[in-house]
C-alpha cells in the first residue's frame, strides 16, 4: 500500500502559506549583512571553500556580534558578552523543535533526544546552545574543513565549550555525507540528526538526495528525527529546493513538517526548517502542506534523473511505503 506523508493536509498550501507567513513576520535569513550596522574585520583565512572572514559588527540595537563570513554569506554567528552561547540567528533556535518531540518520543520508544549529530559545525553555534542547556545530551559534529573549526576555537568560544563539555563533545573532521556512510555501517545511531551544510551560500545537494536520505534513516532510532536549515533564493522568492527537499524527505519518511524561521534583524533571504520523521509529532509554528508543497525527488548522479511533479503525487509513484 502506498500513501503520502500522513501530515499532509488537503486543504491549505504551501505558495499560500509560506506568502503569509513572509508577509506576516518579515522572515529574513542568516546570509546577508544588510541588518548589520557597520563591521570591521577581525581576520582573514584561507580555507578549503575560500576565503573565510572573522568580523565584528552591531546589530539594529547596539548588541556587538562577531560573524563568519564566507563565500558572500555569513555562516555563522555569536554574541560576546555572557549570551555567548545562545544563538544569534533564529534558525538555530528553530533547531529546538526536535525538543517539541522528545516527551512523545520517550513515551513511544523509551529513549528521548539523548544523541545528536550536527553536519556543518561553522562557528559551532548550535552545538554551542544545545550543550549548555540540555546537560545530558551528547553530541557530534562533523566539519569537513579543519582551518573552519580552528577559526571556531579562537574566535566563537569553541574552545570554551571544549571545556565545559567534555567528552559530550565529539569533533569529526569528515565530509558529513561519507561520515554518515561509515556510521551506517558501524551501526552508529542517533536520535535527531541536523543539517546545516552550505558551500557559501549553496546547500550541499550530495546530502539532500533521496539515496543520502536513506542512509540518514538508517543512521537514526526509531522515533528519530531529521532537522535541515533550507534557505531560499532570489530574495525569498524561490522557494524550489525547498519543495524538492521536502519532495525527497517525503520518499523517504513518514511525516515531512516544515517550519518558518522568522529573524528580521537578520539577511535578505528566508530560512526554512525542514523536519522529517517516521514519529508522529508536532512542531510549534510549522506550515500546513498540501500536494503544492512538493517538488522533484532529488537522486544522487550516476546517470538517475530527478522524479518530477509530472510523473504524479508521490501517492502514486510508490516513493513513501
Amino acid at each position: 500500500m502506498t500513501r503520502k506523508p500522513s501530515n499532509v493536509s488537503a486543504g491549505f498550501g504551501i505558495a499560500a502559506g509560506m506568502a503569509l507567513a513572509a508577509a506576516a513576520l518579515g522572515i529574513a535569513a542568516a546570509g546577508a549583512t544588510a541588518f548589520f550596522a557597520g563591521s570591521r574585520c577581525l581576520r582573514s583565512a584561507r580555507t578549503e571553500s575560500g576565503v573565510a572572514r572573522v568580523k565584528e559588527v552591531r546589530d539594529t540595537t547596539g548588541n556587538r556580534v562577531r560573524v563568519l563570513q564566507q563565500g558572500g554569506v555569513y555562516q555563522s554567528a555569536t554574541y560576546l558578552d555572557e549570551r555567548r552561547f545562545e544563538p544569534v540567528f533564529a534558525y538555530y533556535r528553530a533547531f529546538d523543535r526536535m525538543f517539541d518531540a522528545e516527551a512523545a518520543k520517550r513515551e513511544t520508544t523509551g529513549r528521548g533526544i539523548d544523541r545528536v549529530l550536527v553536519m556543518g559545525g561553522g562557528g559551532y553555534a548550535y552545538p554551542k546552545h544545545v550543550l549548555t542547556t540540555h546537560p545530558t545530551i551528547d553530541m557530534d559534529v562533523v566539519e569537513i574543513d579543519p582551518s573552519i573549526t580552528r577559526l571556531a576555537r579562537r574566535w566563537f568560544f569553541l574552545d570554551e565549550l571544549e571545556l565545559i563539555a567534555g567528552d559530550r563533545l565529539r569533533l569529526i573532521t569528515a565530509d558529513a555525507r561519507s561520515l554518515i556512510s561509515r556510521a551506517m555501517a558501524e551501526g552508529v545511531r542517533y536520535d535527531a540528526i541536523v543539517n546545516d551544510c552550505f558551500a557559501g551560500h549553496e546547500p550541499v545537494r550530495s546530502l539532500a538526495t533521496v539515496e543520502a536520505l536513506h542512509q540518514v534513516k538508517a543512521c537514526l532510532n526509531p522515533g528519530g528525527l531529521y532537522l535541515a536549515n533550507v534557505v531560499t533564493s532570489a530574495g525569498g522568492e524561490n522557494v524550489d529546493f525547498l519543495r524538492d527537499a521536502a519532495a525527497t524527505a517525503a520518499s523517504v519518511f513518514s511525516r515531512v513538517h516544515v517550519v518558518p524561521c522568522e529573524d528580521a534583524l537578520f539577511g535578505a533571504e528566508d530560512n526554512y526548517l525542514l523536519i522529517a520523521t517516521d514519529g508522529t509529532y508536532a512542531f510549534h509554528d510549522e506550515l500546513p502542506l498540501d500536494d503544492a508543497m512538493y517538488g522533484d525527488v532529488m537522486c544522487d548522479a550516476r546517470g538517475r534523473t530527478a522524479l518530477s511533479r509530472a510523473d504524479g503525487p508521490l501517492v502514486q509513484r510508490g516513493l513513501v511505503p
